[in-house]
């Protein structure tokens, strides 16, 4: 996992793959079947389990706290002295080559489900009144994820910690409340 975070999908060699692990070519092959494969399990693994994802949503007091969470948690792992800066999602298929069409249509939809678990639970927070009514929940639920991938390319640019809080802090400013309706 850590191999494709830090050089992407198509950079990565099978013998960046096998140095890395510790195991033979043949046993990549046998495993996994080929390198897209594998790389498609450590976007899982990166991503973590929908179903957990869901959990958080779930438990939040608000939508914005479930946001919070999730720009907190980005900055915190993006910033992580233990792996490559910034996102997985957003470096792992950032060249956009025409021969990984099919890995980079994976990588969205993780994030597409991101979004749209996320539009759910803002959803749920309009119908609850806590936001207005006409709050466009896909759109700032995407906002989110959008925020999210930024940081992670300034995160790769080296930005500190701290200044990827204060701009997780400036995106939530800007979150509706009911008292705007």
């Amino acid at each position: 996992m850590l191999v494709f975070w830090q050089h992407g999908y198509e950079t990565t060699s099978i013998n960046d793959l096998t140095a890395a692990m510790g195991v033979t070519t043949p046993s990549i092959y046998t495993a996994f079947g080929d390198k897209k494969r594998l790389f498609l399990e450590a976007i899982d693994m990166y991503a973590g389990s929908p179903d957990d994802l869901q959990q958080s949503l779930d438990q939040a007091a608000t939508a914005r706290d479930a946001a919070s969470a999730m720009l907190t948690a980005a900055a915190e792992a993006f910033t992580g002295e233990t792996t490559p800066r910034g996102c997985m999602l957003a470096s792992a298929t950032a060249s956009g080559s025409t021969n990984s069409a099919d890995v980079q249509t994976a990588v969205a939809d993780v994030r597409r489900d991101i979004i749209a678990r996320l539009t759910a639970r803002i959803d749920k927070d309009v119908t609850d009144g806590i936001l207005p009514v006409i709050t466009s929940s896909s759109t700032l639920a995407a906002m989110v994820v959008a925020m999210i991938q930024g940081m992670s390319v300034l995160a790769r640019d080296g930005m500190e910690r701290e200044s990827l809080q204060k701009i997780a802090g400036c995106a939530l400013d800007g979150w509706p409340d009911a008292l705007q309706a």
